[in-house]
């Protein structure tokens, strides 16, 4: 339900506490998902995002409050609506509201608004940077209410994301009291869902069964709560979640029974990001199906979406199953350049876990890799997971170690021991060598198209047409089908 701005009374109240007043109850809308809302009684402080809020004539405390709460709706709307840089902006205030606070010496609300500053690291992927921020801010929140609650739901997402699956549920499960005693139905509902989705990931093949009835008894906790709060978004989450987990346990019909809910949901608020995430979950059903072509499809919208959002922790997500998609095809090169970039979209922003498994995959689903770049990935990907605590991607690394031996040993020829010495280089052949692989990269962005990678190189397409055609006839597979012109016929020789 929208809350107008000319319904709130505030004929009596000056301008510090109308100020207050507006705060209060955008924040609350916030909560309820209520976008409009919430952007409709900040008006006539702040008129939309981008804009600093009008703070003439408001105390001090009145002002740190204001662009508190302005940069955690600038973090939230922009994060709804692909805002570029919204984040950075969001940001930007909250530190500013945060210098005010350290002024006035109000200890809590400078604890609060680093764990609102967390979150704004945390939707970008930084999560090394978010940890440390919300951990901060925990020594502070020593009372027992929303504010922490929060905090300590946001620090389990940042555990969960980065695969650390057993702290995250200590954080949860130590916490469970305060989480019984708060009347916040949104914030309960996403204890429960955060719950389950650790449970989930714990499963094993020894306990999946016994675990993934507990996920599914935590997600329907959480979906009563999100109800009570009327909470649509939230609801759409969970009901995601409920199909990848059936999916999971290769219930593929009811999967995507589920996803359908979750994408009417997302879709009757208009969040094309949530929608992102649940088509990217469909993505992996339909592989699991083997249904590869309709996969790359939804797969490819979700990463064109999620490309716009800045959640780059979502986007290698989408890059990941995208990859996929197109290993099952067979599009080897256009996989091989979706995998690398979902690694240095992760690596970009920290996420380490994510580099890793995008990595890993690469091994998994590429089975005629370079031997430089089967032994750098998974070099990388024993790294970058080391610390993950998923007895599955821990088999999972297991098995392509293995694998990588194997193929690196048959790489190896009787002559091999002699390259640690100095060899003589064929100039012309590396320089060959080289242009290839450039022309195969290029083609893989390009999806074929010979015109688009020959733009990417600099080239004119005949130029392109011709190299491929003169130097590197494997790559002829590479680009898309040549489309002979019907040549005219003169009027003499008809």
């Amino acid at each position: 339900m929208t809350i107008a701005s000319h319904k709130l009374n505030t004929s009596n109240l000056g301008v510090n506490e109308e100020a207050l007043l507006r705060c209060q109850t955008a924040l609350e809308l916030k909560d309820r998902e209520d976008y409009q809302g919430a952007q409709e009684v900040m008006r006539p402080l702040w008129k939309h995002v981008g804009e600093r809020p009008n703070t003439t004539g408001l105390y001090s405390s009145v002002v740190a409050e204001l662009l508190l709460c302005v940069g955690v709706l600038t973090g939230w709307i922009g994060n709804k609506n692909e805002i570029d840089e919204a984040q950075e902006k969001a940001k930007n205030l909250i530190t500013e509201s945060i210098a005010l606070y350290e002024s006035l010496s109000d200890v809590n609300k400078v604890a609060a608004a680093r764990a609102e500053l967390a979150y704004c690291y945390l939707r970008e992927g930084a999560l090394e940077e978010a940890r440390i921020m919300f951990n901060e801010a925990l020594q502070k929140l020593t009372t027992r209410g929303n504010t922490r609650a929060r905090a300590l739901l946001r620090l389990a997402i940042v555990e969960w994301s980065a695969a650390r699956y057993g702290e995250a549920l200590r954080i949860l499960e130590e916490n469970s009291v305060l989480f019984k005693t708060i009347t916040n139905h949104a914030l309960r509902g996403t204890y429960h869902n955060q719950l389950a989705l650790v449970i989930r990931n714990l499963a094993t093949g020894e306990n999946e069964t016994e675990y993934f009835q507990r996920a599914i008894r935590e997600y329907e906790e959480a979906d009563e709560h999100f109800r009570i709060a009327h909470n649509i978004i939230f609801r759409a989450h969970v009901k995601n979640n409920l199909g990848f987990l059936l999916y999971k346990l290769s219930r593929f019909k009811p999967a995507h029974h589920w996803l359908d809910q979750a994408r009417r949901l997302t879709l009757s608020v208009r969040d094309k990001v949530r929608t992102a995430q649940v088509d990217e979950t469909r993505a992996q059903v339909l592989i699991a199906e083997k249904k590869f072509k309709e996969a790359e499809s939804v797969a490819r919208g979700a990463v064109a979406v999620l490309e716009k959002s800045g959640q780059q922790c979502l986007l290698t997500d989408a890059l990941i199953t995208h990859g996929i998609a197109l290993a099952r095809l067979h599009k080897t090169d256009h996989a091989q350049y979706t995998f690398q970039r979902a690694i240095e979209v992760a690596h970009q922003v920290g996420a380490l876990n994510k580099a890793g498994l995008a990595a890993l995959t690469l091994i998994e689903e590429l089975d005629q890799l370079p031997p430089d770049l089967l032994y750098a990935a998974y070099d990388r990907a024993s790294q970058w997971l080391a610390e993950s605590q998923s007895q599955d991607l821990l088999l999972r690394l297991n098995e392509a170690a293995r694998l990588v031996f194997l193929i690196l040993r048959g790489e190896l020829k009787g002559d091999d021991a002699e390259d640690i010495f100095i060899k003589p280089i064929n100039l012309q052949e590396q320089i060959l060598k080289f242009e290839g692989a450039l022309i195969r990269q290029a083609l893989a962005k390009a999806d074929g198209s010979v015109t688009r990678a020959a733009t990417l190189l600099s080239m004119s397409y005949q130029g392109l047409a011709y190299t491929i055609e003169a130097r590197h006839k494997d790559l002829l597979k590479a680009r898309s089908p040549i489309r002979r012109r019907a040549r005219k016929i003169s009027e003499e020789a008809r």
